[in-house]
């Protein structure tokens, strides 16, 4: 029992340290598209601001409510991003980030897309990577992890229990456990 919580232990702690060294690329390379995959303000934001740069010419939103308008991320923003509006999509059918993945593939084949500027939180990457990939093995994944507030304070109790639930998810979706919990959820939905 004792082996089992070192091994769990000293994991969760290679964890936190592969999410400690996530960083953007700098300079960020041209891509031919960006996806931020919802979930926090600062995501949407930062990819707003690479489209805005000429990181890419496209931008998927993936994930966002039914209902979500791009005026919606632009005003609490503060960027005005009316003359890009017509290279922006905002996808509503995603609901996780197998559902991220799903859509933005879909998303990508519609516009041709070999490389993408993937935006999420640094707690996230490495569970949308992985997703993403298996989705689109064929295009370029470049990630721009965001660092939300609440992570300069990673051993709060709250935020623990964020990355350890994290933790878990990218375990499973390491070994394919989140398909087979996805396809019973489905046949008993």
């Amino acid at each position: 029992m004792l082996a089992v919580l070192l091994i769990w232990m000293g994991s969760f702690g290679w964890f936190l340290n592969l999410i400690a060294a996530e960083h953007a690329q700098n300079p960020m390379p041209h891509a031919d598209g960006i996806v931020v995959l919802t979930g926090g303000a600062e995501r949407v934001k930062a990819g707003l601001e690479l489209l805005m740069a000429g990181a890419a010419p496209r931008l998927l939103i993936s994930g966002a409510g039914e209902g979500t308008f791009l005026g919606d991320f632009t005003v609490r923003d503060g960027i005005d991003a009316n003359a890009k509006a017509r290279d922006i999509d905002i996808g509503h059918s995603a609901a996780s980030t197998r559902g991220n993945a799903r859509e933005t593939a879909a998303w990508a084949g519609r516009y041709h897309i070999a490389s993408l500027i993937v935006v999420t939180a640094d707690y996230h990457m490495p569970r949308a990577m992985i997703d993403l990939h298996r989705a689109m093995p064929d295009v370029r994944l470049i990630p721009e992890p965001v660092r939300p507030p609440a992570m300069t304070h990673p051993s709060q109790p709250h935020m623990l229990k964020i990355l350890m639930a994290e933790f878990i998810k990218y375990i499973a979706v390491r070994l394919h456990l989140d398909g087979i919990a996805a396809h019973r959820i489905e046949a008993h939905g």
